[in-house]
């Protein structure tokens, strides 16, 4: 089995019975089992200002001191206007600064987008992975995950019930895992 390894999961949807968070806490449970799961909110983090960098506030300390702490990321998350939640976007800004210290650095990650619509979120998709491009984190390149239909894919509490969805996501997981073991340090 592989070695044990700690995953921070950043849900770019705010609301508590959100998709996005329901979809992550589906791939926790079908993920393999070395890998452990940490959700590092994101809600609390005040807006990125470079001015706030000599004293950064506590938030942003947590949050950075969080993600570095996992050997890997996994982003999960819904697409507002066919591209990245702001909270999502600012999530990124405060973990990579200041400039040459950025918590994202080298680690490995992977994106899950959703939508009720067809689509899957793959504006946000591609959004998001062309951040992760210039933060220099390896990407799960396939399978490419957008998961539409996401509202008809849970119970009142929350479970996933859809069969395709869960195999699906099994799968996914054994990828990450296996990308996680390729490039984390």
């Amino acid at each position: 089995m592989s070695k044990p390894r700690k995953v921070a999961v950043i849900v770019g949807s705010l609301r508590k019975e959100s998709f996005s968070r329901k979809l992550a806490k589906a791939i926790a449970a079908t993920a393999p089992a070395n890998l452990s799961f940490d959700f590092v909110e994101i809600g609390a983090l005040q807006h990125f200002n470079q001015d706030l960098e000599a004293t950064p506030t506590a938030e942003w300390t947590a949050f950075r001191e969080q993600v570095k702490a996992a050997d890997a990321v996994l982003f999960v998350t819904p697409e507002y206007n066919r591209g990245l939640p702001g909270v999502l976007k600012n999530a990124i800004d405060v973990g990579s600064r200041p400039y040459g210290a950025s918590v994202w650095n080298g680690k490995p990650a992977a994106v899950v987008s959703n939508s009720p619509g067809a689509i899957g979120g793959f504006g946000a998709y591609h959004q998001l992975r062309q951040s992760l491009v210039f933060l220099n984190m390896p990407t799960v390149n396939q399978p490419e995950t957008y998961v539409g239909g996401v509202a008809a894919m849970f119970d009142e509490g929350g479970e996933l019930i859809n069969e395709a969805t869960r195999e699906f996501l099994i799968g996914f997981g054994q990828v990450f895992a296996d990308g996680i073991e390729r490039y984390a340090a």
